[in-house]
Protein backbone atom coordinates (compact mmCIF):
# COMPACT_ATOMS: atom_id res chain seq x y z
CA UNK A 1 0.00 0.00 0.00
CA UNK A 2 2.84 2.18 0.90
CA UNK A 3 4.61 1.68 -2.61
CA UNK A 4 1.66 2.81 -3.90
CA UNK A 5 1.72 6.31 -2.78
CA UNK A 6 4.44 7.10 -3.28
CA UNK A 7 4.19 6.00 -7.37
CA UNK A 8 0.44 8.46 -7.19
CA UNK A 9 2.90 11.67 -7.25
CA UNK A 10 4.67 10.42 -10.22
CA UNK A 11 1.92 9.57 -11.92
CA UNK A 12 0.56 12.77 -11.38
CA UNK A 13 3.36 14.82 -12.05
CA UNK A 14 4.33 12.59 -15.58
CA UNK A 15 0.74 13.54 -16.93
CA UNK A 16 0.78 16.88 -15.74
CA UNK A 17 3.72 17.12 -18.07
CA UNK A 18 2.72 15.65 -21.02
CA UNK A 19 -0.58 18.23 -21.00
CA UNK A 20 1.63 21.11 -20.45
CA UNK A 21 5.01 20.34 -22.05
CA UNK A 22 4.46 17.61 -24.46
CA UNK A 23 1.26 18.16 -26.28
CA UNK A 24 1.43 21.46 -27.24
CA UNK A 25 4.54 21.29 -28.34
CA UNK A 26 3.26 17.98 -31.00
CA UNK A 27 0.74 20.27 -32.11
CA UNK A 28 2.92 22.97 -32.82
CA UNK A 29 5.03 21.08 -34.71
CA UNK A 30 2.35 19.52 -36.76
CA UNK A 31 0.74 22.93 -37.83
CA UNK A 32 4.78 24.31 -38.63
CA UNK A 33 5.07 20.96 -40.90
CA UNK A 34 1.56 21.67 -42.12
CA UNK A 35 2.58 25.15 -43.33
CA UNK A 36 5.98 24.09 -44.86
CA UNK A 37 3.98 21.54 -46.92
CA UNK A 38 1.34 24.31 -48.16
CA UNK A 39 3.78 27.17 -49.61
CA UNK A 40 3.44 27.72 -52.84
CA UNK A 41 4.45 30.96 -55.34
CA UNK A 42 3.79 34.35 -54.15
CA UNK A 43 3.56 33.36 -50.25
CA UNK A 44 4.78 36.66 -48.07
CA UNK A 45 7.06 34.90 -45.58
CA UNK A 46 9.22 35.28 -42.93
CA UNK A 47 12.33 33.22 -42.19
CA UNK A 48 13.39 32.08 -38.57
CA UNK A 49 16.43 34.58 -39.31
CA UNK A 50 13.61 37.07 -39.88
CA UNK A 51 14.34 38.20 -43.21
CA UNK A 52 11.08 38.89 -45.13
CA UNK A 53 10.17 38.35 -48.18
CA UNK A 54 8.05 36.74 -51.03
CA UNK A 55 8.31 32.85 -52.27
CA UNK A 56 9.53 32.85 -56.23
CA UNK A 57 10.15 29.54 -56.29
CA UNK A 58 9.57 26.91 -54.54
CA UNK A 59 10.54 22.83 -54.86
CA UNK A 60 10.27 19.84 -52.24
CA UNK A 61 13.88 20.68 -50.30
CA UNK A 62 14.58 24.81 -51.29
CA UNK A 63 12.55 28.39 -51.77
CA UNK A 64 13.91 30.72 -53.54
CA UNK A 65 12.74 34.30 -51.17
CA UNK A 66 12.33 37.48 -53.28
CA UNK A 67 13.70 40.24 -51.57
CA UNK A 68 12.01 44.21 -51.22
CA UNK A 69 15.23 45.29 -53.03
CA UNK A 70 15.02 42.67 -55.98
CA UNK A 71 17.48 40.26 -54.46
CA UNK A 72 17.07 36.53 -54.62
CA UNK A 73 17.85 34.24 -51.83
CA UNK A 74 17.67 30.59 -51.31
CA UNK A 75 16.65 28.94 -48.56
CA UNK A 76 15.87 25.54 -46.80
CA UNK A 77 12.12 24.90 -46.91
CA UNK A 78 12.31 24.09 -43.05
CA UNK A 79 13.88 27.33 -42.32
CA UNK A 80 10.68 29.37 -43.47
CA UNK A 81 8.74 30.26 -39.77
CA UNK A 82 5.44 31.33 -41.16
CA UNK A 83 3.36 32.89 -43.75
CA UNK A 84 2.23 36.58 -43.26
CA UNK A 85 -0.01 36.52 -46.04
CA UNK A 86 -0.85 33.96 -48.68
CA UNK A 87 -0.24 34.83 -52.09
CA UNK A 88 -2.24 34.19 -55.05
CA UNK A 89 -2.92 30.96 -56.82
CA UNK A 90 -1.10 31.29 -60.33
CA UNK A 91 -3.67 30.93 -63.03
CA UNK A 92 -2.64 28.75 -66.00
Amino acid sequence: MQGATTLIPLILMFVLFYFLLIRPQQKRQKAVQQMQRELKKGDKIVTIGGMHGFIDSIDDKKAVIKCGDGSRLTFDRSAIREVTEAGKEAQV
